[in-house]
């Protein structure tokens, strides 16, 4: 068995001694808070939250509804502005810049996948993915060879390449926005919950793809509310009431693992989940 989980606040849950590897820090929020006002009343969804996010991790965001998970995504990613505290990308400070600033370095350093696709309808799969990658590469050539390349990685057959996105299986058109999101080679993917609006089948095909992703050295940080997509990662946080209550760390995911799925369950039931 080659599962090892680390717990750094409250619980110990430990499988085997083996030593999970040192990885570079490349984002940071210190003391982040997020308020959002309604009717004059002051929301509080992100109260004094610190958090690293690793070079290499599949780092995976639960909780329950309105903990903050989406809003923590969006503050890291720079989709959205902290009220107070800091994100950090490498030694910049993103929540100092400005929205055009800002807009380049998610265009640069990230990549962006959610539950729904949002696709063009009007484009072809090839296009929708060339849209994307022309804000970076100018070489259209070996751009469309890449983004063809990884489709085909992907299970997308070739055949599909010219098909408008309505034409595919719903598995199929989260696959193509997969792609989407890592042509111009982010350092970090950040998902929300990319498979909740798809059938089990589905969900494992996508799952599978963002594994590989990770294995292939991908940072990925997403949002889900199931076990089998929790599972995918190296690093669980549980988020209550918009602060991070408790997280585990298991080594990479390398298919079912009755151990792991075992351990991850008592961690969730342990939060309440």
């Amino acid at each position: 068995m080659q599962t090892t989980l680390h717990n750094t606040k409250m619980h110990s849950y430990e499988l085997d001694s083996q030593e999970l590897p040192t990885r570079e820090t490349i984002l940071q929020a210190k003391d982040l808070c997020k308020s959002f006002s309604n009717d004059s009343v002051q929301q509080h969804v992100l109260k004094n939250l610190n958090l690293e996010i690793r070079k290499g991790d599949f780092t995976v965001i639960m909780g329950d509804s309105g903990a903050g998970k989406s809003t923590l995504l969006y503050a890291l990613s720079g989709m959205d502005r902290p009220s107070l505290g800091s994100v950090r990308y490498g030694k910049e400070e993103i929540s100092k810049y400005n929205n055009d600033k800002l807009a380049r370095f998610r265009r640069n350093h990230c990549g962006f996948v959610f539950q729904q696709n949002y696709l063009n309808d009007t484009m072809s799969v090839l296009d929708n993915i060339m849209v994307s990658g022309l804000l970076k590469h100018k070489d259209r050539k070996a751009l469309a060879e890449k983004a063809k390349k990884l489709l085909s990685q992907v299970g997308i057959a070739e055949v599909s390449f010219g098909k408008f996105p309505n034409q595919l299986s719903g598995g199929e058109q989260q696959r193509v926005a997969l792609v989407r999101s890592v042509i111009n080679a982010p350092e970090v993917l950040f998902a929300d919950e990319p498979t909740g609006a798809l059938n089990s089948q589905n969900t494992q095909a996508v799952l599978d793809v963002l594994s590989e992703m990770n294995h292939k050295g991908q940072s990925v940080v997403m949002v889900t509310h199931t076990i089998a997509a929790a599972e995918r990662g190296n690093r669980i946080l549980y988020l209550r009431d918009g602060v991070i209550c408790d997280e585990i760390e298991l080594t990479p995911y390398n298919g079912p693992d009755k151990e792991r799925h075992s351990a991850v369950r008592a961690f969730l039931s342990n939060m309440g989940w």
